[in-house]
């Protein structure tokens, strides 16, 4: 598979600039085609919130402070998108198969999953770094993007990497989604400089051990080192971004939620911690 479609849903210019600029260098390695879509907030849905309890006048003012907002934010967002596109040489506004190219798409709405189905299309998804854990409209729009496009998820990190796909770790715990990671990792694991394979034995569930991984991937002709890991301070999470930090990677693919995504959001979970913690993208599916 090959990838030649990248959604980058966009919200502001904080996290998202540094998503913008990972979409891009995946773009240059791919010639693929970024679509940076920004979902405008539908402004007539505060004078439903607001009822009867605020004078038509309120409501009038708030719609219009809420209309100018938005504005502003678009135009910071365009202004973004060109200066990242002029910064990484790319010309091109429509889809070729012959260099990378970007555009930006306006879309109204604010359904958390609309970015979501609009991925279904997509051959891969970059979502910006979630901005705190407590960041609940972020981290909606995340899991959204997880559990709904079908599609494999690029978690860009806080900065912008130099560099994407040369050493690559995949966290192997044996699960149905570490596997759909491994599948939608392929074209990556097979142009890579090296690869490894990190498992664990607080980490492994059910399921194939690490190395019939890497004899899986052999027979795809992708040679995979087998590194073992052990939790820091009992946080398996810990102990594979540490893993994946010695290897010196520049990308991490894994699978996401293998547990119920409620008990992970309550007791913690090596997915949480590592969307939270990495420093490199991930690439996660379900």
């Amino acid at each position: 598979m090959m990838i030649r479609r990248i959604l980058l849903p966009l919200s502001g210019t904080g996290e998202g600039e540094a998503g913008l600029k990972t979409a891009l260098m995946v773009a240059r390695v791919w010639n693929a085609h970024v679509t940076a879509v920004y979902i405008r907030v539908d402004t007539s849905v505060l004078a439903e919130l607001a009822g009867e309890s605020l004078s038509a006048g309120t409501v009038k003012n708030m719609v219009q402070l809420a209309e100018q907002e938005r504005g502003e934010r678009l135009q910071a967002l365009e202004a973004m998108f060109a200066r990242s596109v002029a910064e990484y040489g790319i010309t091109g506004t429509t889809p070729s198969d012959g260099s990378a190219s970007a555009s930006i798409l306006v879309l109204p709405g604010g359904e958390p999953d609309l970015a979501a189905l609009l991925g279904r299309l997509a051959d891969l998804v970059v979502a910006p770094h979630p901005r705190s854990a407590d960041d609940v409209s972020s981290s909606n729009a995340l899991h959204a993007l997880l559990f709904d496009s079908g599609r494999p998820v690029l978690v860009a990190p806080h900065l912008a990497p130099n560099q994407i796909g040369q050493r690559i770790c995949v966290g192997w715990n044996g699960t149905s989604e570490s596997a759909a990671s491994v599948w939608f990792a392929l074209p990556w694991l097979k142009r890579a400089q090296a690869v490894a394979i990190l498992w664990s034995e607080d980490y492994q569930r059910r399921g194939p051990a690490a190395d019939e991984l890497s004899a899986y991937l052999a027979d795809h002709g992708v040679r995979a080192e087998l590194i073992g890991f052990r939790p820091v301070d009992r946080e398996v999470g810990v102990g594979l971004l540490a893993a994946a930090r010695d290897f010196g990677a520049d990308l991490l693919t894994m699978g996401a939620y293998s547990h119920a995504r409620l008990r992970q959001m309550i007791l913690g979970g090596v997915t949480r911690h590592v969307l939270e913690a990495a420093m490199i993208p991930v690439m996660m599916s379900r």
